[in-house]
C-alpha cells in the first residue's frame, strides 16, 4: 500500500557451471537438494511467529482552503480487522487451538533426503497446520478460523494546515491486521489539491490576479482584493505598470515546519476599454493634446496633468 516497494533480485547462476559429472544435476537441482526448492539464503522456512499487516493507500481530494487550513475528513475503508467474535485466534469462543503434533508448535518441519552428497537435512513449512503451529479443530463462526475478517470501516483523517498538493500523511495502525499477533499496518494518505478559480499557489506563497482600470493604474486608487482571510484594502500607486505586482504580507499560507504564514501576490491587470462613447474619446483625445505626441510617463508633472484633465 504506501510507498513505493522495494525488491531484491538475483540472478541465476549459468553458464559456467552447466552439469556435474554427466549428471544432468543443475543449479536449480543442487538448490533443491540444500534449501528445499526456496533458493539462496532465504530457503529456511520463516518460524510461526507474528507478522505485520499489510499498509494501505488511500488518494483523497481537498479543496484549496482545506489544503490551506487543514480539515478533518471521515473515509470509509475496506480492510482486514482483527475478528471481533475470537479476538484474532481463530478459534470459536471457549474453545482453543491446539499445538500441531507434527511439528510441536514451530511451524515448520525436518525433512531428510538421499542425495548424491549424502542425507541432507531440509527444512520445511509444516503441511498439517500450514506453517501456523496449531491446529485449530472449532473455527470461529464469523472468520472460519483465520483469526481477521474484511470489514468497511470509517476513521477520520487530520489534515494539518499548509499540506500542498502531492503531500503524503501516514496514519499509524490504520492499515490492515496482522496474523499471530503482529501489529497493524499503517494507511497512507496521498493528497491532490483542487485548482482554486481565483487563488494561485507557489509553497506558502499564494498568488492572484485582479483587473484595474487604465483610470485607476495612472492616478492611483484604493481597492478591495480578496484573501484567504477576507477582502482587504490595498493602495495602488500613481503610475502602475500593467503586471505590476504587489505584496500583502501575511497574506499567504502556514508552513508546515514553523506555521508562519507566507505573502500574497497580487499581479495587477490593467484592462483597456474596448467599447467607449463619444465623449470617453474626447477625453482621452484631450489628454492625448495634453501630454503631447510622445507621452512619457516618467515626465515631471505628466499625473498632475492627468488629475487635472479628469477634474474639468
Amino acid at each position: 500500500a504506501g510507498g513505493n516497494p522495494f525488491g531484491v533480485g538475483f540472478g541465476g547462476f549459468q553458464g559456467g557451471f552447466g552439469g556435474f559429472g554427466g549428471g544432468g544435476e543443475g543449479m536449480d537441482d543442487i538448490f533443491n537438494m540444500f534449501f528445499g526448492g526456496q533458493g539462496g539464503g532465504r530457503g529456511r522456512a520463516q518460524k510461526n511467529g507474528p507478522r505485520p499487516g499489510a499498509d494501505l493507500r488511500l488518494d483523497l481530494e481537498l479543496t484549496f482552503e482545506e489544503a490551506a487550513f487543514g480539515v478533518e475528513k471521515n473515509v470509509r475503508l475496506n480492510r482486514e480487522e482483527t475478528c471481533e467474535r475470537c479476538s484474532g485466534s481463530g478459534a470459536e469462543p471457549g474453545t482453543k487451538a491446539e499445538t500441531c503434533p507434527d511439528c510441536h508448535g514451530t511451524g515448520e518441519v525436518r525433512v531428510t533426503q538421499s542425495t548424491m552428497f549424502g542425507q541432507m537435512v531440509n527444512v520445511q513449512p509444516c503441511r498439517k497446520c500450514h506453517g501456523t503451529g496449531k491446529i485449530i479443530t472449532h473455527p470461529c463462526k464469523d472468520c472460519g478460523g483465520t483469526g481477521h475478517m474484511k470489514k468497511r470501516s470509517t476513521i477520520t483523517v487530520k489534515i494539518p494546515a499548509g499540506v500542498d498538493n502531492g503531500s503524503r500523511l501516514r496514519v499509524a495502525g490504520k492499515g490492515e491486521a496482522g496474523t499471530n499477533g503482529g501489529p497493524t499496518g499503517d494507511l497512507y494518505v496521498y493528497l491532490y489539491v483542487k485548482r482554486h478559480k481565483f487563488f494561485g499557489r507557489d509553497g506558502t506563497t499564494v498568488t492572484c490576479e485582479v483587473p484595474i482600470s487604465i483610470v485607476q493604474a495612472t492616478l492611483g486608487a484604493e481597492i478591495k482584493v480578496p484573501t484567504l482571510y477576507g477582502e482587504v484594502i490595498m493602495k495602488v500607486p500613481e503610475g502602475t505598470q500593467p503586471s505590476k505586482i504587489l505584496r500583502l504580507k501575511g497574506k499567504g499560507i502556514a508552513s508546515l515546519r514553523d506555521g508562519n504564514k507566507g505573502d500574497q501576490l497580487v499581479r495587477l491587470k490593467v484592462v483597456i476599454p474596448t467599447r467607449l462613447d463619444e465623449k470617453q474619446k474626447d477625453a482621452l483625445r484631450k489628454f492625448e493634446i495634453i501630454g503631447g505626441d510622445n507621452i512619457n510617463p516618467e515626465e515631471k508633472g505628466f499625473f498632475d496633468k492627468v488629475k487635472n484633465m479628469f477634474k474639468k
